[in-house]
């Protein structure tokens, strides 16, 4: 079953994706984690619904109880699967993946990512095709919306909000329907907040494109409509909202790692030394703005199961990626694309100050590159090639997650993509703009040659 990735199930459909291998995988999902309850939510894809009643008959067969939360984002199923004390949860959903791909996302009990030997066996089970005798499970309709908009709220001081004008692009994913149940529980509570929508609602035909704001082609229609309407921030999601990218108020995108160390002096501000976690791709300006708040900043490899990870086992309030997941010690270690947007605009009131403002020493102080990719034939022949061709000047070299070499007054990290054919570079200097822009190019050269 080539669906398999790193930590999820994603495929083109009708080919690694099927009704009948997702039924497969989701009997032995179920087998091997002994689950006898299991949440179960889906993206607005054209294909979503039906491949999670291909899901659900698979739970069914294993004799699960499968609560269905039926259109949401992932981090609602993740809410629901600790609200609900279910073994278990699954999201449909390819993300941003193109449109010919679907694919599941899966956590065990308490929201947790399940353990690479669980993961494992249960591809193992899945691709042997033996399963116990055909339970009698049963399908249940579920809803936790107000519960988890609940929980979100509980991380926004609504008394410390300064009256804001906020474009939100919810790219047609599934981000539209529960933003509606955030911003009236926001507005019920007094937030002095104005929202002006964009391609609000959910439809998977994706009719302004796949929501993966990420993509430089993605980001105007947002910026566009920030200054258009004289917005104070810009908010987009991704399909499934468990990220979610920012625009200052000239409508300038906001790179990760700039998020990431405002997130950190949040949190670093209600708990002094508290450990931040973050991954390795981008992490000179994490680290200035942790160790200045007075925090401890930990290292962990990118993807949601090694962050989380991380957390847990030291105990941090906030773990952030430069990719714009981010993740929060009180929403189960997980990811969220709600809470983010809300820490920063009461940042926004407690400073007094515009985006571009409380960020313009840190871009200045910290330029990098934003991400860089490259579809390669062969990822593991250039990785070699540039270590043995940098690694000799380096004065560090880390390979926690690809490699990462520390030049001095510049510093770049090389990995392969955890779920798409793709070759990442990182490029980021200490004060230095042009040494960024040309390095960039020296290693795109070095990549490009093959």
């Amino acid at each position: 079953m080539r669906c398999f990735k790193a930590y999820d199930i994603r495929g083109r459909l009708g080919d690694e994706v099927t009704p009948d291998i997702l039924r497969t995988i989701a009997r032995a999902f179920a087998e091997e984690l002994g689950a006898a309850r299991v949440v179960l939510g889906h993206d607005p894809r054209v294909s979503s619904e039906a491949l999670a009643a291909a899901v659900a008959e698979g739970l069914m067969a294993a004799g699960v109880e499968v609560l269905a939360l039926g259109l949401c984002g992932t981090e609602e199923m993740y809410f629901a699967v600790d609200h609900l004390g279910a073994d278990g949860g699954i999201e449909v959903t390819a993300s941003h993946n193109p449109m010919d791909y679907n694919g599941m996302k899966l956590v065990g009990a308490g929201a947790r990512p399940l353990s690479v030997e669980v993961f494992a066996a249960l591809r193992a089970r899945a691709e042997a095709g033996v399963f116990g005798a055909v339970g009698q499970g049963r399908l249940t309709p579920a809803t936790c919306r107000a519960a988890y908009v609940a929980r979100v709220m509980s991380f926004v001081d609504v008394d410390a909000l300064r009256p804001l004008r906020v474009v939100v692009n919810a790219g047609n994913g599934a981000a539209g329907p529960t933003f509606d149940a955030l911003a009236e529980a926001l507005a019920a509570a007094g937030a002095p907040l104005e929202f002006l929508r964009l391609h609000h609602a959910p439809d998977g035909r994706f009719p302004n494109g796949i929501p993966n704001p990420l993509l430089p082609e993605n980001q105007p229609v947002t910026a566009e409509a920030v200054r258009a309407h004289g917005a104070d921030l810009g908010v987009a999601w991704d399909g499934d909202f468990d990220r979610c990218f920012l625009f200052d108020e000239t409508g300038a995108f906001v790179a990760g790692e700039y998020v990431v160390g405002l997130l950190a002096e949040v949190f670093l501000a209600k708990e002094p030394g508290a450990v931040i976690v973050h991954d390795p791709r981008v992490i000179w300006n994490t680290q200035d703005v942790v160790a200045r708040a007075g925090g401890r900043a930990v290292m962990a490899p990118t993807g949601h199961a090694y962050l989380k990870a991380a957390m847990r086992a030291e105990g941090a309030v906030y773990g952030g990626e430069m990719s714009a997941h981010h993740y929060f010690r009180d929403f189960m270690c997980c990811d969220s694309g709600m809470i983010p947007w809300l820490l920063v605009a009461e940042l926004m009131g407690r400073r007094g100050q515009s985006l571009s403002q409380m960020l313009a020493a840190r871009r200045a102080a910290f330029p990098s590159s934003g991400e860089v990719n490259f579809k390669v034939a062969d990822a593991a022949k250039l990785m070699a090639k540039i270590a043995y061709s940098y690694g000799a000047q380096a004065e560090d070299v880390d390979r926690l997650d690809g490699h990462s070499f520390d030049m001095g007054a510049w510093r770049f990290n090389l990995r392969a993509s955890n779920t798409e054919p793709l070759l990442r570079l990182n490029v980021e200097s200490r004060g230095d703009a042009a040494l960024v822009a040309l390095k960039v190019a020296e290693l795109s050269a070095v990549i490009g040659a093959g």
